[in-house]
């Protein structure tokens, strides 16, 4: 499926960029020290792309984009200022760092304000393989989005419309640095093709699709693999049934099991816990999840989504675990919501980088096969989920498993929980990771939930 090349077209003038964004963030330092800073660090990026979309063999939107920004925090002792621009002209340089410092000055201290401890700064900065470019130009992605919607149309006489299909690609330079005299430098690239059908008539329509991603083009799938994919996802739809209201297993799909993952990071990170908003407050040493059950953070995976050899303060990344045997190890931390609890930052400012999520079981048809009666979530709808108490109820769509089979597809109903609870009655992780996440998790078959239908 992965058969599509790069286009190594023209020069890569990245590192010279790069080398301009440094000495811009050096400027500024300087700059601020200048002005009276006790402490100064300044984020630096750069972004190219290209976006193209198209419905029904007609092309929507061409969008080709060029930004870059740039971010001056100070700290006069305890006092934090914040300025930014996309002006590179030196004088707006220069007035970006004294509005910061202006604003510094008028601000109260802050005890938990102030770089991360320069003992944790990252040295070493590992080639984690996730510069690939890809200058394709505007014509070929019209192209490939074309003939990715037209795979999808033509797969199945029932699919009649279509919400078009898409191609984008885009480049990110980078680069921190701060008065510890830390300076992180990065470069990144994202591609992606995506294809949504509509299939049906009138009530009876459906909708669905299927899209692939990835740092480099070659690792994408093929514009009619994603089409042919949308396709079935989207036929598999039609005629769905409601369900009675009752307890039964959940089994998520991978791409919606990420989900689980995210509202357990969501109750882990500092700044929900030093606001007392968590259903996880003081669960470090705490078993959530059965025994077998662990998550791994891998921040120098090459090529992942989310690998780096430091955070959003410059703080050195290490593999460590989050969840091991079942037990939470601890908690998502920058530097300042560390100190607001009394800890010490787990190089997590700006957010986890590489999760891997351990598996206990084979892929999803083997799953399926081994459940007398379940409910498969292919869909989730709403945002209905309690991060104070971990109460969780969502509108959600799929396919209802009987005698170890898809019978038939599900829409309007509602499967609902405790997030804690659930965290627990997972029986299941299935090998069928998702690639396309920074969150490596297969199926996942919670062995209870309340799945409310109007029969």
């Amino acid at each position: 499926m992965n058969v599509i090349s790069p286009d190594t077209r023209g020069a890569d003038d990245s590192l010279v960029r790069l080398d301009a964004l440094t000495d811009i963030s050096q400027r500024l330092l300087q700059r601020a020290r200048a002005l009276g800073a006790s402490q100064a660090e300044v984020s630096c990026s750069e972004e190219r792309g290209l976006d193209v979309n198209v419905r029904l063999g007609e092309v929507e939107t061409v969008e080709s984009t060029r930004d870059r920004g740039i971010a001056v925090t100070v700290y006069f002792g305890k006092r934090k200022g914040s300025a930014s621009t996309a002006d590179l002209q030196e004088s707006s340089l220069e007035a970006t760092v004294a509005q910061a410092c202006a604003i510094a000055r008028y601000t109260e201290d802050d005890e938990a304000a102030g770089l991360a401890d320069a003992g944790l700064m990252a040295t070493e900065f590992p080639d984690l393989d996730s510069w690939h470019p890809w200058t394709i130009d505007a014509d070929a992605a019209v192209d490939l989005a074309l003939a990715c919607e037209a795979a999808g149309r033509d797969a199945d006489p029932r699919i009649g419309n279509s919400d078009g299909a898409s191609v984008g690609s885009s480049q990110s330079l980078s680069v921190y640095a701060n008065s510890h005299g830390f300076v992180g430098r990065e470069r990144g690239s994202h591609h992606s093709i995506g294809c949504a059908l509509i299939a049906g008539q009138g009530d009876g329509m459906q909708r669905d699709g299927w899209y692939s991603s990835a740092l480099a083009s070659e690792d994408l799938w093929t514009p009619y693999d994603i089409g042919r994919r949308a396709a079935e996802r989207t036929v598999a739809r039609l005629q769905p049934r409601s369900l009675p209201t009752g307890e039964v297993p959940v089994l998520f799909a991978p791409e919606i099991a990420r989900s689980l993952v995210g509202h357990l990071l969501g109750a882990v990170s500092g700044g929900a816990l030093y606001r007392r908003a968590s259903f996880l407050l003081d669960s470090v040493g705490t078993r959530l999840f059965p025994d077998w059950f662990a998550i791994e953070e891998l921040p120098h995976l090459r090529r992942g989504l989310r690998s780096a050899a430091f955070d959003g303060e410059g703080v050195a990344t290490r593999a460590s675990a989050l969840i091991d045997g079942g037990v939470l190890q601890r908690y998502v931390l920058g530097s300042y919501s560390a100190r607001k609890l009394g800890l010490q930052t787990t190089a997590n400012a700006g957010g986890v980088h590489n999760l891997r999520v351990s598996a206990n079981a084979g892929e999803l048809a083997s799953i399926v096969a081994g459940l007398p009666r379940a409910l498969l979530v292919t869909e989730l709808m709403g945002q209905g989920v309690n991060g104070v108490t971990g109460d969780y109820s969502r509108g959600a769509g799929g396919f209802w498993i009987e005698n170890g089979q898809i019978a038939y597809p599900v829409d309007g109903v509602t499967i609902a929980g405790n997030l804690r609870e659930m965290f627990q009655a997972i029986e299941a992780v299935g090998s069928d990771v998702d690639v396309r996440s920074h969150i490596h998790i297969g199926s996942v078959l919670v062995g209870r939930m309340t799945v409310a239908g109007d029969q």
